[in-house]
C-alpha cells in the first residue's frame, strides 16, 4: 500500500491529477481524523485539522521523498496541525478551551487499557523517532502485518517486528512517565482495538475540496494551515540542528580508552550532555559503576534494561553493591573501543575490546558488543553480547 501511495502522490504532483488525490484521500481520512479527535476532543475542530492535513499534502506533495511512509507522515502532520488548532482556538476563547479538553470516556466503548492511554497517545508517539512512529502507525493504528511493514520500511520481517517490538516498549516507557503503567500487549491490544474512529459522513470529500481548490478556504483553515506549515518547517529544522551536533561530537571517534582522566568528568555532566553520544554515555556508566551510583547507572539504560538492573540489584547490601560495581568500573575502565557500528538512526553497537584481566566481568575477557539505543532524543545501554 505504502509505494502504491507514493505512486499516487507522484501522480498528483506531476499531473495535478483530481481522482488520484482524491483516492489518497479517501484512503486515509479516517486515519487523520482518528489522530486530530484524539488530540483535539473536539469533532467540529478535528474536521477542519484533517481539511488542513490534506492541504498540506497537496501543496507539499512535489516535496516528499519516494521512500515516505505516506501514513506516518500524516500522523505527525496531524499532530501538528492538531496542536496549532489548539492553541489558536486557546486565545480565540481566552482560555476557554479547557472545558473542550475535558472528555470523558464513552460508556462501554473504551477498554481499562485505552481509557487510562487514550489521552496521552499522541503526546506519546509524538516523542517517538519517526521510523518508530511509522512502525506503530502501520502496524497497530492500520492493522498491517509484519511482511507488510518490513516492506514499507525495507528491512527484513524479523527487523520489522524487532522495530516495532522496541518501539512498543520506547512507547510503553513514556505512558509509566505520565503515571500509567500497562505491559506492551495491553497497550498493543487497546490501540488496536480503539484507535480508528470513522470520520464523518463527506469529510473526505470536503477535504479533497478544499486541498485542491485553496481559493475557497475559510479564514480559519487558511490561518491554520499556513501556521502548521511554519511550525512543521521549524521542527524540521531543530531536527536537522540536533543531527548536526550529535555529528560534530562522533567525527573522528575511533577507539578511545576509559581510563579515569576521561570516565571522571562524566560524572559531572548534567544529565542532557551526559548522553549525546554513544560515548558520553558509556562513560557516563563508568562513573556510575566507579561511585556504586545504581540510579545513576540505571538513568544510563532503556526503561527495560534499567529495570532488569534494579532486579538483580534488589536485596543486595550497599557493600556488595560497591564491590561488584568497583569490579566492572576496573574491568571497563581498561576497555578499548575498536569499532561504531550503526545499525540504524536510533541504534548504535559499540565493538569493545576488554582486557585479559577483566575478573570483574566474570571471565568475560575478550570482544564484548555493546548495544546503545536512541530513547527521547538520548542514548542509552540497551545490553551487551559476546
Amino acid at each position: 500500500m505504502t509505494g502504491d501511495d507514493m505512486d499516487l502522490v507522484r501522480q498528483y504532483a506531476q499531473t495535478q491529477s483530481e481522482d488520484a488525490f482524491a483516492t489518497l484521500v479517501s484512503r486515509h481520512v479516517h486515519l487523520v481524523y482518528s489522530v486530530a479527535l484524539r488530540h483535539v476532543q473536539d469533532t467540529d475542530l478535528a474536521q477542519e485539522v484533517t481539511q488542513s492535513v490534506f492541504v498540506i499534502l497537496a501543496r507539499k506533495a512535489n516535496s516528499l521523498g519516494s521512500k515516505t511512509i505516506l501514513s506516518g507522515w500524516l500522523c505527525r502532520t496531524t499532530c501538528f496541525a492538531s496542536s496549532k488548532a489548539l492553541t489558536m482556538r486557546q486565545r480565540r476563547l481566552n482560555r476557554e478551551h479547557e472545558a473542550y479538553l475535558e472528555s470523558s470516556i464513552h460508556a462501554g466503548e473504551s477498554h481499562e487499557a485505552w481509557a487510562q492511554i487514550e489521552n496521552h497517545l499522541e503526546s506519546a508517539m509524538s516523542e517517538l523517532g519517526e521510523k518508530d512512529q511509522d512502525a506503530l502507525v502501520m502496524r497497530f493504528l492500520q492493522g498491517q502485518s509484519f511482511k507488510e511493514v518490513s516492506v514499507a520500511l525495507g528491512i527484513s520481517e524479523a527487523g520489522a517486528k524487532m522495530r516495532v517490538s522496541r518501539a512498543l516498549e520506547k512507547l510503553r516507557g513514556l505512558f509509566v512517565k505520565r503515571g500509567v503503567i500497562l505491559s506492551s500487549l495491553s497497550i498493543a491490544s487497546a490501540i488496536s482495538t480503539h484507535s480508528l474512529q470513522a470520520a464523518p459522513a463527506g469529510l473526505a470529500g470536503a477535504s479533497t475540496l478544499a486541498a485542491l481548490n485553496g481559493t475557497n478556504l475559510t479564514s480559519s483553515l487558511l490561518i491554520l494551515t499556513k501556521k502548521t506549515l511554519k511550525l512543521m518547517a521549524m521542527a524540521k529544522i531543530k531536527t536537522a540542528a540536533a543531527l548536526g551536533v550529535v555529528g560534530l561530537l562522533t567525527v573522528g571517534i575511533s577507539t578511545m580508552v576509559l581510563d579515569r582522566s576521561v570516565a571522571a568528568p562524566a560524572a559531572k555532566q548534567n544529565s542532557s550532555m551526559a548522553y549525546t553520544t554513544p560515548e558520553a554515555t558509556l562513560q557516563t556508566l563508568v562513573a556510575a559503576l566507579k561511585a556504586a551510583d545504581i540510579e545513576k547507572f540505571a538513568e544510563g539504560c532503556t526503561p527495560k534494561k534499567a529495570e532488569e538492573f534494579r532486579n538483580r540489584n534488589m536485596g543486595k547490601s550497599e557493600e556488595e553493591l560497591k564491590v561488584e560495581a568497583a569490579r566492572q568500573a576496573q574491568a571497563f575502565s581498561q576497555a578499548k573501543i575498536l569499532s561504531q557500528e550503526k545499525v540504524s538512526e536510533t541504534e548504535v553497537h559499540l565493538k569493545m575490546q576488554l582486557p585479559a584481566t577483566a575478573d570483574g566481568m566474570r571471565g568475560r575477557s575478550g570482544v564484548l558488543t555493546l548495544v546503545m539505543m536512541k530513547v527521547d532524543g538520548l542514548w542509552k545501554y540497551d545490553g551487551d553480547r559476546r
